[in-house]
């Protein structure tokens, strides 16, 4: 059985740069607070999604949900995670990849079938999910949403097998693309890594409990021990008899998603074995022994670019400042505003410091530059500041391709260093210089090898084969 309450869904704010991918958490815990502890566990996770969030909650019975459009602290208040009562929860923050932003597209997502009822949690985009939901459709289903979770959840309800181990290892052989997976049904909680490894996933021990997480820092925050990363293709389950483990498909080569360095996860989240923080300052460090500049100030673009911003400036040894504030209450507020602002939409975000840079020579570090008009504003509004002049540093080589697994870059059209030289984007954008750290650079500053890494939106050497059809639709965004 499943129940649901589910609220109105509101407009889509404006949005600028590259949006990133989703949020996952799962826990059992007998005796503790589940939903509170999920809820802040999406707290963490946060900069995942913020057009949706959801938590489902079981206790081996009924399987109760709640979903809302918005922030986590806009979805759910006290009286509401009252009511999700269990023993073992998951939860979901959502930006939207494949699946528009409204309501029913919110996650979890639950399904109902001859295996009983799941709730499933979703990072990732499948490139097959149009197979998949025909293959589906072709025997009776029924699809309320526009989702490749959706697919997920119904495949894993009329897959074979007599336990849910089995089923889930037998949709995953049917599953091409990006996912991990926070799974959820009466009786345990489950934890799927795609064979290529493209978005992270991790478990950590809380108390008497088992934490699943997209990244450490969601394990901190509930004061849980960060245990290990996920392997690609593993399936863990999580009852009441412990922690099982399942290799359950295996690939050529791992692909962990390298924007995840340079943007999405947070800097006090661990990817393997390496703080996200420390990765970043040494992108920053390498920035400045391949870019060199003459310049007064060394800024990061906040929040993601800043420890980047400090690594240029000390491996430089010109001081660093910060330039730019950023509005932290930006979030999503639903409300559209005004012609002028639409236009220049960072004005919202970020507010230069007029006195720290007026007159100055600049070296301002950012993480990407997909379209380019979120850099143009970033440099009018330090020209405006009184910045003597804008020298453009980014951590991530030259964006040239579109994501289909999971991050949302734009098409290929849109992409601006695919269409234009450096020097040329450099004029578009209105800095005095730009240039871009190397896939060399950054492959080092990371610390892994290049074959275990996906590097598709910079390469073109997609790890998993995309049809142009299936690829306009992971693009859909409305």
């Amino acid at each position: 059985m499943v129940e649901s309450d589910d609220k109105p869904s509101y407009g889509r704010e404006w949005e600028h740069g590259p949006r990133e991918a989703c949020g996952v958490f799962g826990i059992y815990a007998p005796g503790e607070d589940v939903a509170r502890l999920t809820f802040y566990g999406l707290f963490a996770l946060q900069h995942r999604g913020q057009e949706s969030a959801g938590i489902a909650t079981s206790s081996g019975g009924t399987i109760h949900i709640h979903t809302g459009m918005g922030l986590a602290a806009q979805v759910f208040d006290e009286p509401t995670l009252g009511r999700l009562q269990g023993n073992m929860s998951i939860g979901h923050t959502r930006y939207s990849t494949t699946g528009s932003s409204r309501l029913i597209n919110a996650q979890p997502l639950l399904a109902n079938g001859p295996a009983g009822s799941v709730a499933v949690a979703h990072n990732g985009n499948l490139v097959n999910s149009t197979n998949l939901r025909h293959e589906l459709e072709d025997v009776g289903v029924r699809f309320a949403t526009s989702t490749d979770t959706e697919a997920i959840a119904q495949a894993l309800v009329r897959a074979p097998g007599a336990t849910w181990l089995e089923r889930i290892a037998a949709t995953m052989r049917r599953m091409r693309g990006s996912y991990s997976l926070a799974i959820l049904t009466p009786d345990a909680l489950y934890a799927v890594r795609d064979p290529i490894g493209n978005r992270p996933l991790c478990v950590g021990k809380v108390r008497d409990g088992w934490v699943v997480a997209s990244e450490s820092c969601a394990l901190d925050l509930i004061g849980a021990q960060f245990l290990r990363e996920i392997e690609p293709g593993e399936i863990l389950q999580i009852d009441d008899q412990g922690v099982t483990s399942v290799q359950a498909e295996t690939a050529p080569r791992s692909a962990f998603c390298i924007f995840e360095y340079t943007y999405i996860a947070r800097p006090d989240s661990v990817l393997h074995r390496q703080l996200v923080y420390t990765a970043r300052q040494e992108m920053g460090a390498q920035l400045a022994r391949e870019h060199p500049v003459e310049a007064d100030l060394v800024i990061g673009v906040p929040d993601t670019a800043r420890a980047a911003g400090l690594g240029y400036a000390q491996e430089a040894g010109i001081p660093y400042a910060e330039g730019l504030v950023q509005n932290r209450y930006v979030g999503r507020t639903f409300i559209n505003p005004d012609q002028n602002l639409r236009e220049a939409g960072v004005r919202v975000k970020f507010n230069p410091l007029p006195e720290v840079i007026r007159g100055k020579r600049l070296v301002v570090v950012d993480d990407s530059i997909v379209r380019g008009t979120t850099t143009s504003h970033v440099v009018s509004l330090l020209r405006q500041a009184g910045a003597r002049e804008v020298h453009m540093r980014i951590t991530t080589p030259a964006i040239i391709h579109p994501c289909y697994y999971g991050v949302d870059m734009a098409t290929h059209s849109e992409l601006i260093a695919a269409r234009l030289e450096v020097s040329e984007v450099s004029r578009f954008i209105g800095a005095d210089s730009l240039a871009y750290l190397s896939l060399d650079g950054l492959i080092r500053s990371i610390g892994l090898p290049e074959d275990r890494l996906c590097t598709a939106c910079l390469t073109g050497d997609y790890p998993i084969p995309v049809q142009l059809e299936l690829s306009k639709l992971a693009l859909e965004v409305s």
